[in-house]
């Protein structure tokens, strides 16, 4: 079977949605003015196709398609790379932004790209035969971090998960310091998100003093390399 499929994405500019793609390393293989706007770019086997929409608002989009590939933390980099050299800073909120790569509970590693025009690239690599959610943990911390997961990356519903986050942090059950590094710098994502730079300040300031061995920070790359991401936010 020779079957494959390709997304074709709303834009309000192809001119537009052509630049931004570029600046990831996407090539421009096709692209018309009439009888509509219209524009295909392609990088290696990952094809997008948009077509021009002047009335389309991306505030209201809720478009979206599944990038599976073998080497997501690579992409991962490359994106990352390509929008801070094209905006001069990594995007965190608003349009466009990229999420945090981390290590999902359903069997994927997966990051969440939003273009200018609020279509929106989820991007995993496959780290389990099982894709189904992982078993929600008894444990009161494992099961809060494993909720406000799913509620920021699957459902992306911010309102729950900075409320399960905040519950987590102010109450007294015991945290090991990786556990606490991982709600910090969730509930920082969330404050920039909503753009609370002083409250995120506050949470990446008490993540950077935890007492984490050198195992744990090894263990935590993706969450020292968001809190970089997440530190430029804070302070633009």
């Amino acid at each position: 079977m020779g079957e494959k499929t390709i997304p074709i994405f709303p834009c309000r500019s192809v001119d537009a949605i052509e630049e931004f793609y570029a600046a990831l390393g996407f090539e421009t293989t096709f692209k018309q003015k009439s009888p509509n706007p219209f524009v295909e770019v392609s990088r290696g086997e990952l094809i997008l196709q948009f077509f021009g929409l002047k009335k389309y608002d991306p505030a209201a989009s809720m478009h979206m398609c599944y990038v599976i590939t073998d080497d997501v933390d690579t992409l991962y980099e490359a994106f990352r790379s390509g929008l801070k050299a094209s905006l001069g800073r990594v995007p965190t909120r608003g349009l466009p932004r990229i999420g945090a790569l981390k290590d999902m509970t359903y069997g994927v590693r997966q990051f969440l790209l939003t273009d200018t025009d609020g279509n929106q690239l989820r991007i995993g690599m496959p780290i389990s035969g099982d894709f189904a959610h992982a078993p929600v943990p008894k444990e009161p911390v494992a099961r809060a971090l494993h909720l406000a997961m799913q509620m920021l990356d699957s459902k992306e519903d911010l309102r729950s998960a900075t409320t399960i986050l905040d519950r987590l942090l102010d109450s007294d059950h015991p945290m090991t310091a990786p556990e606490r590094l991982k709600a910090l710098v969730m509930r920082a994502d969330l404050a920039i998100r909503d753009d609370d730079a002083a409250r995120a300040r506050a949470l990446l300031d008490e993540a950077r003093a935890l007492p984490l061995t050198d195992g744990d920070r090894a263990e935590a790359g993706d969450l020292f390399r968001r809190m970089e991401d997440l530190d430029e936010a804070a302070a633009s």
